[in-house]
């Protein structure tokens, strides 16, 4: 039987995407064991889906000061000893890695061990754990056309991003019954991210009269961003998080409100759904989510609103125009198409264990 190490970790980014993987390696007849963190938030994610998991000691690449910078590089060293002697018990094929901080220990250990590696990076430029990963990686996938320049030409793979199958499957008769809704109005879905989003948040409730006449607003505001004055609100429910009834408010929602992390952006893409994308500011983040959010825009996939210029009437006018202007949003994304990417990922893995062959 074939073997693989997972690894990623950090956010819900960076793990995702391997979930999304496991039904199509186990089909493939691989044996599939996790290496994360010991305590960060991809254990609790896979284990749910019943692989083996094994946590390494992970300090975080900072471009700034912190006086974790004198402690952390211990932790890396630690973690690379410690991923080195999993991946000598295990003895896999091959790794996989979806980045995130504890993945550079993992990659750096397989390429020691003459085990190759395959990354992927999701979003247009690539981040600073992947970087550190190029000269140990056998392959690597990336998500955007525009990345394909930014990566060492013998080893780039344009593949999309994997998506998880059951996202595609959603029931909408299960959303309305669940959530009380009509068929008289269109469904407004409001996705934060995996920690919601306070800026995002706080536009949507001040706009949420004006777009109650329009609309029925599902909101996914985050952990602890429940407004419990709304709980009633006809027409409105929110959520500080949601797993299993995901699929279901995807197949209900008709324009979707979202940030632009590379794989929420996948899935929209996947779903055809008309959105609105507020990209985490640069001022939060290293812009990563800028540039997707234009790359979709420039494809006509979506509108996008920045988050400096976010109020009541600038999420209101964006919503509607987007509404209204549904049919070319729809025709741009069948159009342009979305690659399978676990199918392509997984072509890329065969290959890769072929040759050791």
């Amino acid at each position: 039987m074939k073997k693989i190490v997972l690894t990623g970790g950090g956010t819900a980014g960076h793990v995702t995407p391997n979930i999304a993987l496991l039904p199509a390696l186990r089909e493939a007849g691989f044996e599939v064991l996790y290496i994360g963190s010991y305590e960060g938030m991809e254990r609790k994610l896979i284990e749910e889906t019943g692989t083996p998991y094994r946590g390494i000691s992970s300090g975080k690449l900072r471009r700034y000061f912190d006086w974790k910078n004198f402690t952390d590089p211990f932790r890396v060293l630690k973690g690379y000893g410690e991923a080195k002697a999993i991946l000598r018990e295990f003895r896999p094929d091959l790794v996989f890695s979806k980045g995130g901080y504890v993945a550079v220990p993992v990659v750096r250990a397989a390429k020691r061990l003459g085990i190759p590696a395959v990354i992927h990076e999701s979003d247009m430029t690539p981040g600073l754990a992947n970087r550190l990963s190029y000269s140990a990686a056998t392959k690597i996938c990336c998500n955007f056309p525009e990345t394909l320049s930014l990566l060492p030409k013998d080893k780039a793979v344009l593949t999309g991003s994997p998506i998880r199958a059951e996202l595609l499957s959603g029931s909408r008769e299960a959303a309305y019954e669940r959530t009380g809704f009509t068929t008289e109005r269109p469904v407004l879905l409001v996705i934060g991210g995996s920690l919601g989003s306070r800026a995002v948040n706080a536009a949507v409730r001040e706009a949420l009269p004006e777009l109650l006449k329009e609309f029925q607003v599902l909101h996914i505001a985050g952990k602890n961003n429940l407004d419990p004055t709304l709980s009633d609100t006809p027409g409105y429910r929110q959520f500080e998080y949601v797993s299993e009834e995901l699929k279901d408010y995807f197949a209900l929602a008709d324009i979707m409100v979202s940030r632009a992390g590379a794989n929420a952006i996948c899935e929209i893409l996947a779903l055809r759904k008309p959105n609105v994308l507020i990209p985490l500011s640069a001022k939060a983040s290293r812009g990563d989510q800028i540039l997707n959010a234009r790359s979709y825009e420039k494809q006509g996939y979506s509108r996008v609103l920045e988050e400096e210029a976010l109020s009541r009437e600038t999420l209101l006018a964006a919503i509607r125009e987007t509404y209204a202007d549904r049919a070319r949003y729809l025709a741009a994304m069948e159009a342009g198409g979305s690659a399978d990417g676990v199918a392509q990922v997984m072509s890329v893995l065969n290959s890769v264990t072929a040759g050791r062959r």
